[in-house]
């Protein structure tokens, strides 16, 4: 089964995050989410508390298939947290699948992983894509690195995971089943 560690700090948009663990979950994928925070309560960009199911040292990441970040005022408290930073340029390092959505893809603009590739945004964050082409679609997949533009997309980016996780069988059996397409 494949393993997905979403990563939650102070300020996360709330359906990004959510949205995307729900779809995963529901096709079969282990999804973890992450308190990047000293604490497993962690605030949402709209106010809604959400108690991650582990803590960031509690984890081992190498077992990890995807690192997501969910977007929204959050990710500057992700960018800042040394520990994910590393596992991020380990996870990038070894080949492995990177998800982000909304502002959190330009995490991985100011880490290099863009260079050369296609990547999309939320309007306004398309500067902090270095290197990266900026395409404007809902979901821009480039093997290794798949990102998403923002709350409204974020069942697409779901699905998108699904489809490379699981299969895109699975993934078109969801979305029917969700009443999404």
């Amino acid at each position: 089964m494949a393993k997905v560690f979403t990563f939650l700090t102070e300020g996360f948009e709330l359906v990004e995050a959510l949205a995307v663990v729900d779809v995963l979950r529901r096709a079969g994928v282990d999804v973890v989410t992450v308190s990047v925070m000293d604490k497993k309560t962690v605030m949402s960009a709209q106010r809604v508390e959400v108690t991650a199911d582990t803590m960031f040292a509690d984890n081992d990441y190498d077992k990890a298939d995807v690192l997501f970040l969910p977007g929204g005022p959050g990710t500057k408290g992700l960018e800042a947290h040394a520990g994910l930073v590393e596992v991020l340029k380990k996870h990038y390092s070894a080949g492995k699948l990177l998800a982000a959505i909304c502002a959190a893809p330009s995490v991985f603009g100011h880490l290099g992983f863009l260079e050369g590739k296609r990547a999309t945004c939320f309007p306004g964050f398309e500067g902090e894509l270095k290197g990266a082409q900026f395409v404007p679609e809902r979901v821009v997949d480039e093997g290794n690195i798949v990102t998403s533009r923002g709350m409204g997309t974020a069942i697409d980016l779901g699905l998108c995971l699904a489809g490379k996780l699981v299969s895109g069988r699975v993934a078109d059996m969801l979305a029917h089943s969700i009443q999404y397409k």
